[in-house]
């Protein structure tokens, strides 16, 4: 426990035979439980946790927050989301425990029945925490990429009760231009860059970070069956807390490459995909957040925009036409072409600079 609060880390894993039992015995001591998700690795990653459990797991008892709801005239609310998280059981990828006690061994070994991804194994990871009352839940690699003694700076915010959401940034440590690889760093900022307009957390980076903590309010807060279930899983829960109005910070933190692991990303294949996520996320919050819950002019500012670009794509191509020879642009045209073009990046900037103001306050 940490100042009287109970903390959980998730450990998502696919094939890390070499690497998962470093992250486990290297984990602090003030960690009460370990979630350890193995997503159908195809190597010897489960016998090694399941070898872990027969001669090292012990016990550790934890104070439960069982809490049990009384039907009354006035808690309808609570018993209806009692009953969708039930019937929401079912849509998690399909698992088992391996554990024979899983309710009092520290460390808790979850075995999904086919590969999903590693959003799907974090999922899996948040809902036994949130259906076990964890005050901080936390995630780390079971590649061994993060540094368990940073651990405690990415939990402390959310056990101080400061902010929903923490998450480590290594772009901001002084080594990462000579440490991240030069392919990742690139890849990471573009990202971080779409990242911050699809969710609305305008002064982050490093937005592909899995170092991350979470409060038992926030998993409450966000439907966990629904997160993205492959390597855009940190970019779609940045989106889903801030429709949740959850609140964030980051934490400086070290980047950790070349000590064994084996990324299993293909860049060329992930950033097409996780940029397709980030569209179809922003839209998403544009409608959830500024339209249907709370009415903000900015839904307006940014379709004003849009259709104005839309609507200035055949004159674009007449203005681009223009360069070669024989084909004149009017006057009439090009005036056109001018106001159009400013009156959209200017709709565009405004709406812009409206949803940064509007999420100032959910970034400490």
């Amino acid at each position: 426990m940490l100042r009287n609060k109970t903390v959980a880390v998730v450990v998502p894993a696919y094939n890390e035979e070499k690497q998962i039992k470093r992250v486990i015995e290297k984990m602090p001591s003030f960690v009460d439980r370990m979630v350890v998700v193995n997503d159908y690795s195809t190597d010897k990653t489960l016998s090694v946790l399941k070898t872990y459990l027969q001669r090292n797991n012990r016990s550790k008892t934890i104070k439960g927050k069982s809490i049990r709801i009384i039907p009354t005239t006035y808690n309808k609310a609570e018993i209806v989301l009692k009953k969708i998280e039930k019937e929401e059981s079912q849509r998690f990828t399909p698992s088992n425990i391996i554990n024979k006690n899983p309710d009092k061994e520290r460390v808790i070994v979850i075995n999904h029945l086919r590969n999903a991804g590693v959003g799907a194994s974090i999922a899996t990871g948040y809902r036994w925490c949130r259906d076990h009352n964890i005050d901080c839940t936390a995630v780390m690699a079971g590649d061994a990429q993060m540094d368990p003694t940073e651990l405690k700076s990415i939990c402390l915010p959310v056990i101080k009760e400061e902010v929903d959401y923490v998450k480590g940034n290594r772009l901001s440590h002084r080594s990462a231009l000579f440490v991240v690889p030069k392919i990742r760093y690139f890849g990471n900022s573009v990202l971080s860059l779409l990242t911050k307009i699809a969710s609305g957390y305008w002064h982050i980076s490093d937005t592909q970070s899995g170092f991350t903590s979470i409060s038992l309010n926030a998993l409450n807060a966000i439907r966990l069956h629904k997160i993205y279930k492959k390597y855009g899983c940190p970019n779609d829960i940045l989106v889903k807390l801030n429709i949740a109005f959850c609140t964030i910070k980051e934490v400086p933190i070290k980047p950790i490459y070349f000590i064994g692991e084996n990324s299993k990303m293909k860049i060329n294949i992930v950033i097409p995909k996780i940029i397709a996520l980030l569209i179809k996320s922003f839209f998403g919050r544009l409608y959830i957040k500024y339209f249907f819950r709370d009415f903000h002019p900015l839904f307006l500012l940014y379709h004003l925009s849009f259709m104005i670009f839309l609507f200035n794509v055949p004159l674009t191509f007449k203005v681009i036409r223009s360069f070669y020879p024989d084909n004149p642009l009017s006057t009439q045209s090009f005036i056109a072409f001018v106001f159009l073009s400013i009156s959209g990046f200017q709709s565009l900037f405004f709406a812009m600079w409206m949803d940064m103001m509007d999420n100032e306050r959910l970034q400490k």
